[in-house]
């Protein structure tokens, strides 16, 4: 097993800040990468990220001074106790907090109600805010502004409310100000209460440090104008219920300049907006559920993301992806933007990557009704886990080597090719089902006219439409006499049976592969057992019943296809 470690502490993550990709902590380069030559993958094992988050995160390893309390009224003004030092101006409901002066590490906690004010901190120290039961509405910029670049515990309690105003009005020309609830510094959520976001005029809640979700609170933030949660240097979710809702072109629901990890935690993100062009960066650019630009890594928790604007993508990032454990749900049905021969064109995409893309473990399941379900500008790597990938376009498609080790992969296309590298792919082990949609379009594709190949190593295969005209094949591969759709077939290789269905449409013919010759029923009746692709297969069931199907040795070099076509030497079409 290859272990990447990224050490996220305090230091390395501000060192971050303004440095290229070649600059962090981590790497992406070692020995697993192939150059598409040969036979043999390079691949032994799981290659995973470990980070590691700093203990200071959690409140209960900061001693506070003082607690100063902040009551907002509609009725009247704001109104403060416990505040010592004089650190507090209060003009009506604008609160405004100057803890420059002093080293205390204060907690303010806030409650009321204001629907024309906000809080406003400059502060050189650690600090806490309580939001307890508090509801902040300012027409004319942020809630909350938080100024102070050191760490901003935010602890919430009971149910509260924040929204800006259409326009910011009021911000200093030597501030930022970006967002409902703005700080400089990082935010740490911890608590057991519900936090309601709404912006109208910038983005939900930013920080330009990072963000972490720890413990467990709900927090639901919406954005009409720009991204719903971003952290420059990370975004972390830790624990609690966090859902986020971008519905403005070009923004993301959850985002970083840097890192997006997934610790813990129920994490639901969606964008309706679509594409639009940038004239800062002169790009045209597309919204996304989860933009990572340099790192994204899934360890726990769940994360479900949703896009339906032209041209959006469930989860992307311009650096590598690591799916090392729990759930993970994406469905994007959005049309593409602009013509393919256009440079204003973007593809709406469930999972893209321009990095690696690494699974080992968690569940995944990604849908795109226009364009690749699963994407990567690099290789893919699977080793563990279970995939189901389904698409009009290619099902899982990479630009560079693909490799699958291990796991249970479901790859199923119905208007392309399943399973599609432009470099070498290699079966090494697992379970494979992959569907192409017929003609030259494969279960299984290699670029063949780049001088590529489809290796099938070991594992277990099932693929409707068949591989790669010119695959090696170390591990036999049998070529089923006849198929027919939406029916049950039992597959077993050795003491193990596999149940899968196959789908109402593919390609011509069906190979079957195993660590010994797979013996195959048709018309099965399956009981019990794991559900999995989508209700395509299941693990561990019961089956009985069924005809029997004539195998036959299968080559995979000979048939019709040329680059990028399938390899099937007659017959062998879909029963009906």
């Amino acid at each position: 097993m290859k272990t990447v470690h990224y050490f996220f502490l305090a230091t390395a993550v501000l060192a971050l800040a303004g440095c290229g990709k070649e600059s962090l902590p981590w790497s992406d380069n070692g020995s697993n990468n192939n150059n598409g030559e040969g036979g043999s993958s390079g691949v032994t094992g799981a290659t995973t990220m470990a980070v590691t988050t700093d203990e200071e995160d959690l409140i209960a390893n900061t001693k506070f001074a003082r607690t100063i309390s902040i009551v907002f009224s509609d009725s009247g003004s704001a109104t403060v106790t416990g505040d010592e030092n004089g650190i507090v101006t209060v003009v009506g409901n604008q609160v405004t907090i100057d803890n420059t002066s002093t080293s205390e590490k204060v907690k303010y906690e806030l409650s009321g109600t204001t629907s024309n004010g906000f809080l406003k901190i400059y502060s050189k120290n650690k600090q806490a805010l309580v939001l307890n039961g508090v509801s902040i509405t300012n027409p004319n910029g942020a809630a909350i502004n938080n100024q102070g670049k050191k760490r901003c515990f935010v602890v919430v309690s009971g149910k509260n409310y924040l929204a800006d105003g259409p326009s910011y009005t009021a911000t200093p020309d030597d501030e930022d100000e970006k967002a409902a609830f703005f700080s400089e510094g990082q935010l740490l959520f911890s608590g057991d209460g519900t936090l309601t976001v709404k912006a109208s005029g910038k983005a939900g809640i930013t920080s330009d440090d990072y963000i972490h979700f720890l413990d467990a609170p709900a927090v639901e933030v919406s954005s009409s104008a720009g991204h719903a949660i971003r952290g420059k240097d990370a975004v972390i979710v830790s624990g609690g219920t966090v859902d986020a809702l971008s519905s403005a072109d070009m923004k993301k629901a959850m985002c970083s300049d840097s890192l997006v990890l997934l610790n813990g935690g129920v994490t639901t993100v969606k964008v309706t907006g679509g594409t639009a062009y940038d004239s800062e960066d002169k790009d045209y650019k597309a919204a996304a559920g989860v933009k990572a630009d340099q790192l994204f890594v899934m360890n726990k928790g769940s994360l479900t993301a949703t896009s339906t604007g032209a041209g959006g993508k469930g989860i992307s990032g311009d650096g590598p992806a690591y799916f090392q454990g729990g759930t993970v749900k994406v469905s994007v049905t959005g049309s593409n933007y602009g013509s393919s021969s256009s440079k204003n064109s973007t593809s709406a995409k469930g999972i893209k990557f321009d990095g690696n893309i690494y699974i080992s473990d968690g569940t995944i399941e990604a849908t795109a009704t226009n364009h690749e379900a699963i994407e990567s500008k690099g290789k893919i790597e699977i080793a563990g886990g279970t995939v189901y990938a389904q698409s009009r376009d290619d099902a899982i498609n990479s630009a560079g080597m693909m490799a699958i080790i291990g796991g249970q992969v479901c790859a199923y296309s119905t208007g392309n090719d399943g399973l599609d590298a432009n470099g070498n792919m290699y079966i090494e082990g697992g379970v494979v089902y992959a569907v192409g949609s017929g003609g030259a379009e494969v279960a299984l594709d290699a670029n063949t006219e780049g001088g590529y190949k489809l290796y099938v190593n070991g594992g277990t295969l099932f693929a409707i439409g068949g591989l790669e005209n010119g695959a090696s094949l170390s591990q036999a591969c049998y070529q089923a006499s006849s198929w027919s759709k939406n029916t049950w077939y039992g597959m077993t290789v050795g003491d193990t049976t596999y149940a899968f269905k196959t789908p109402s449409s593919g390609g011509t013919g069906l190979v079957v592969s195993g660590s010994s010759q797979p013996s195959l029923l048709s018309g099965v009746s399956v009981s019990g057992g794991t559900q999995a692709f989508n209700g395509m297969a299941a693990f561990g069931a019961s089956v009985s019943g069924g005809s029997s199907v004539s195998l036959s040795a299968y080559s995979g070099g000979s048939g019709m296809g040329g680059p990028g076509g399938g390899g099937f030497p007659g017959g062998g079409g879909p029963g009906h």
